[in-house]
């Protein structure tokens, strides 16, 4: 490129972008732009309404936010280098937090870098690399459970009871039942379109959760928006609290209302349904989240017990082998043929064209 077109700021792929580490100036082409630096608090404050729906999901994420934030010590920012992060990351881990937790904030924490750096507020990102998560034991609320701990609930609040009804028998959310309108229902189906994974999803009802959608008769005579608008999860929460520790289930920190949907998948893992299907139903985003429940399937591993409680004579026994139930027509030995010279066993004759010679 000629001196000239550097004079005159003209674009080039060697002198678009300049910037020095040393100092607080950007350069662009021939003009100068000063790289203003921020708390992580801060670009929180100014993309949270667009990143995050209104909702749970976004208190957990402020108070990750905030978390991080003060981990950092209000820290201004103008790179978000990698040994930034992995100080960061070393710090949760002192404070006891587990690799899946650390994983949920550091989404958080990647969601909102990058939309900083997209807008020009953060000039470098570090790589985010999720941490190894072990599988965790999966509590899920068996039948006299369920029985116990509804009574509970409905002894407290009708509405309540139909909401945990609902909750175990369609496997949704809390928001996602809290958020259906009317015309969400339709016959014998019902939509969610307020997901978590963003993908609105149709299941069919049972016979349980049409009985409890319908509301009882109100004196009022006003109609709520949906069939659980009358509560909040703050309440649901509180009233759930309370029926728990009534049913001897208080100190148990797996018991709360997300159980429901544990309880929902499990249920259909070990009823035989496939799952692809589950997965459909759970409206999980990925197959590997719905695999946590897939040990949970062990109809298919049954004929195992039977070749385990054969007698050690039978093992080596080629008849048995012949009825195992997984006998093999490409490993199972065929019958030796019988001898030709057992008594009353004739000649095998073999008949052949004369030639014309003949």
């Amino acid at each position: 490129m000629s001196n000239e077109a550097v004079q005159e700021g003209e674009p080039s792929g060697h002198f678009a972008v300049f910037s020095s580490q040393n100092s607080n100036f950007r350069y662009t082409y021939n003009k100068i732009r000063e790289v203003k630096s921020y708390r992580i608090g801060e670009l929180f404050a100014a993309y949270r309404d667009i990143l995050w729906d209104d909702g749970r999901h976004k208190y957990n994420v402020s108070s990750f936010i905030g978390e991080i934030d003060e981990i950092l010590l209000g820290e201004r920012f103008s790179t978000f280098d990698q040994n930034t992060l992995d100080n960061l990351i070393g710090t949760l881990r002192q404070r006891g937090n587990s690799n899946a937790t650390i994983n949920r904030k550091m989404a958080a924490l990647s969601k909102l870098l990058r939309k900083a750096h997209k807008m020009g507020d953060i000039h470098s990102l570090p790589e985010f690399r999720r941490q190894k998560e072990r599988a965790g034991r999966i509590r899920f609320l068996e039948r006299d459970e369920e029985a116990r701990l509804f009574a509970a609930i409905r002894s407290r609040s009708e509405d309540a009871y139909r909401l945990s009804v609902f909750l175990v028998d369609t496997g949704c959310r809390l928001g996602e039942a809290l958020g259906l309108i009317w015309n969400d229902i339709q016959e014998h189906r019902v939509s969610f379109w307020i997901t978590k994974s963003g993908r609105s999803r149709t299941i069919p009802m049972t016979e349980r959760v049409k009985d409890v959608i319908k509301l009882p008769p109100n004196t009022e005579g006003r109609r709520p928006k949906g069939p659980f608008t009358k509560l909040t999860q703050a309440q649901y929460r509180g009233i759930w609290n309370e029926a728990k520790a009534e049913v001897g289930l208080g100190a148990d920190e797996q018991v709360v209302p997300h159980i429901l949907r544990h309880t929902c998948a499990s249920r259909l893992v070990q009823g035989g349904i496939d799952i692809r299907r589950v997965q459909m139903w759970l409206g999980h985003q990925t197959l590997s989240m719905t695999m946590r429940y897939a040990h949970l399937a062990t109809n298919d591993l049954d004929g195992c017990v039977v070749v385990l409680e054969k007698p050690r004579g039978d093992e080596a026994s080629p008849r048995s082998a012949e009825n195992s139930v997984f006998a093999s027509p490409l490993t199972t030995p065929t019958s030796a043929p019988s001898s030709r010279k057992a008594k009353g066993a004739e000649p095998v004759k073999t008949s052949r064209k004369r030639s014309k010679g003949e």
